[in-house]
């Protein structure tokens, strides 16, 4: 669990901090929030789905298929074309104080927070104002956290038209088959069939580009699968290599080789195979040979 600390003159003038180079910290998320702003691009390449937190449905993308596991980490590697913005303000984030004011905080337990070698990000400037990095953290967390209450009116406005529906997945892996509960999507023939005035609704509170977005994610699922099934065979035919997989180039190749007159089904959007099929093409051309020293 992170650990939390605000950002204070006193307490950190004589520390410093350094960049993300691993996205470890995002290894056993197997869903990230997402904000309406980023929707357009995430839903390129990521599987969105809706998660009801008490009255709310809020945008996820889908990042794995059981608990504690994010399949788009890959040996500290975020591996899919999109990186939701949720990680990528990390170590940093944002607390609401006694004065109803958002302060910045760090992490101290990220290792990225510290006064040696290593460490070249100052908080501060000699000035004792903070340096821009610091301040550019600020700036985006608070982006987020105003478009946080933009998607939550796309949503809250979705739902008042009953436009959300479960998605019930269902995982064939070499043990048979088990679901995956809890995620929702947009009911697109209910959306298709809004009256105008319901429509309009919809639209006047952002909540069309939510539900578009989400539906043209949806084939996305089928990369999980694809991604665990690689990383399988490679753990099955040479794990000696398994530290070194390239999944980049199996979602090249896997792009490339997408037939695009096939016409996918509503079922393809809701199986996820994650059994091994060996054999389709060569792995050995996607893994990375470890440099000598």
């Amino acid at each position: 669990m992170p650990r939390y600390e605000l950002i204070t003159k006193t307490g950190f003038a004589a520390q410093a901090w350094r960049r993300v180079d691993s996205y470890a910290f995002a290894a056993t998320d197997a869903v990230a929030p997402l904000v309406v702003q980023e929707l357009a691009k995430a839903c390129i390449s990521l599987p969105i789905a809706f998660i009801q937190q008490n009255d709310a449905f809020v945008p996820h993308a889908v990042q794995g298929l059981e608990p504690g596991r994010n399949l788009f980490v890959v040996n500290g590697k975020w591996v899919a074309p999109y990186t939701p913005a949720v990680y990528r303000g990390y170590p940093f984030a944002l607390a609401q104080g006694e004065d109803d004011q958002l302060h910045l905080c760090i992490d101290m337990d990220s290792g990225l927070v510290g006064a040696g070698e290593g460490f070249d990000q100052p908080f501060f400037d000699d000035a004792g104002e903070a340096a821009q990095p610091v301040t550019d953290a600020l700036n985006f967390l608070q982006q987020i956290h105003r478009n946080r209450a933009v998607t939550q009116r796309g949503g809250a406005a979705l739902a008042a038209e009953d436009l959300f529906q479960p998605w019930p997945l269902t995982v064939q892996g070499p043990e048979g088959e088990r679901r995956v509960d809890g995620l929702f999507r947009i009911d697109e023939a209910r959306l298709n069939s809004l009256d105008p005035e319901a429509l309009a609704r919809v639209q006047k509170a952002g909540g069309l580009p939510v539900a578009y977005c989400q539906l043209l994610s949806m084939g996305n699922i089928q990369t999980l699968g694809l991604i665990a099934r690689k990383l399988e065979e490679v753990k099955n035919r040479m794990p000696e290599m398994s530290d070194q997989i390239d999944v980049d180039g199996i979602l090249q190749r896997h792009k490339a080789n997408d037939n695009l007159d096939s016409v996918e089904t509503d079922n393809d959007r809701n199986l996820v195979n994650v059994v091994t099929d060996e054999g389709d093409f060569d792995l050995s051309s996607f893994v990375n040979s470890k440099s000598s020293d």
